[in-house]
């Protein structure tokens, strides 16, 4: 591809830059290719580094508070720099709370077209409890807004499409992808003896490990398991062989690549739907055969029993863990046929042709 005039695109998100998740792995992993492309990038979080670090503290509301004050503060004088870049790319929203005053801006006042990405159901009421007192100023309402003004929309899988195309014509799949050659570039190394099944994500999703808890706690009587968790806060459930490590950005990857077994559990709910699967994915590029609810996009990422495993019932999720406890090769055959569908359709060279079409 040509390098680019120079031209300038500047993404608004609300965390800061190398944070959450979301944005790692939606856009912040895209900017070097960005600027390999020519392109001049500017990340402009809602929050600082600063007032993040609260946010997901029990109490703290008045900090909190100010958090906000001073983001929306700044969020006024990002308005003002609106015309100088080429390319507005807004992931999820502009401000974390209230109605989508800036994205109005944006489209309507300073008649600028924008990309707007996002890779859950946030149309939807979801919200920790350590904020429930901000839950009621979320605005949910504003996100088929922001679709129906953005220039064109990008989600993470089909059920978020669907949403999407009742607003916007103009819409996108780009799935949550992995970067093989720079992040997840470790492989695990199965073992007969201990064998650790783990998981990871953040306190706001642990609400599914307990659908976990009786099939660990049979399997632990007779077998030697452990139940790795990788989170910012450690699980309220009971368990002999549970393992707590607390997540850090610095070790995250040699931390997942010490698991042997990786499960993602989920309800069936509409949030679930709009869930992009990236649990799963993340153990299927290190090797790791996951074990995934057959809910939202799951089924679309996993062929059952040849590059991961899908769980209907309940009872299916014993049946499952032990075959694989019991089994070292399926562990490394599955493990390698999900590390191959990683590369092929979920990694970050696969995608990065299709990202980069957004801004032409």
């Amino acid at each position: 591809m040509q390098k680019s005039m120079s031209k300038r695109i500047l993404f608004i998100a609300p965390y800061p830059n190398a944070q959450a998740p979301s944005q790692r792995f939606r856009f912040e992993q895209y900017i070097p290719a960005l600027k390999e492309a020519g392109f001049e990038i500017e990340v402009n979080p809602f929050l600082s580094a600063k007032d993040w670090a609260p946010l997901y503290k029990e109490g703290s509301f008045a900090r909190k508070g100010w958090s906000m004050v001073r983001s929306f503060i700044r969020r006024w004088g990002l308005m003002t720099k609106i015309r100088r870049f080429d390319y507005i790319f807004i992931h999820r929203e502009a401000s974390m709370i209230g109605p989508p005053v800036f994205e109005f801006i944006i489209a309507k006042v300073l008649r600028k077209k924008y990309i707007y990405d996002f890779d859950d159901a946030i149309w939807l009421p979801n919200y920790s409890q350590s904020n429930a007192k901000f839950h009621r100023l979320k605005a949910y309402g504003k996100v088929k807004k922001i679709i129906r003004w953005a220039d064109s929309v990008v989600v993470g899988n089909s059920f978020l499409a669907e949403y999407a195309s009742k607003y916007n014509d103009n819409v996108q799949i780009i799935p949550t992808t992995i970067d093989l050659e720079n992040v997840h570039n470790l492989v695990t190394k199965h073992q007969e003896d201990v064998i650790r099944i783990g998981w990871t994500g953040s306190h706001t999703t642990m609400e599914y490990l307990p659908l976990l808890v009786p099939t660990l706690k049979e399997l632990e009587q007779n077998h030697p398991i452990k139940f790795r968790v990788i989170s910012n806060h450690p699980p309220e459930i009971e368990l002999d062989c549970l393992e707590y490590v607390k997540w850090d950005k610095d070790s995250e990857i040699e931390d997942l690549a010490a698991i042997h077994i990786g499960v993602m559990p989920l309800k069936d709910s509409i949030w679930a739907k709009g869930k992009c699967g990236f649990k799963g994915l993340q153990y299927m590029s290190l090797e790791i055969p996951s074990v995934m609810s057959a809910v939202g996009v799951n089924p679309e990422i996993v062929e059952n029993g040849e590059n991961g495993f899908l769980i209907e019932k309940e009872e299916d999720w014993r049946h499952v863990l032990l075959q694989l406890i019991q089994d070292i090769e399926l562990r490394k055959k599955i493990g390698k046929a999900g590390h191959q569908t990683v590369k092929d359709r979920y990694s970050v060279a696969a995608n990065t042709p299709k990202y980069l079409a957004l801004f032409q």
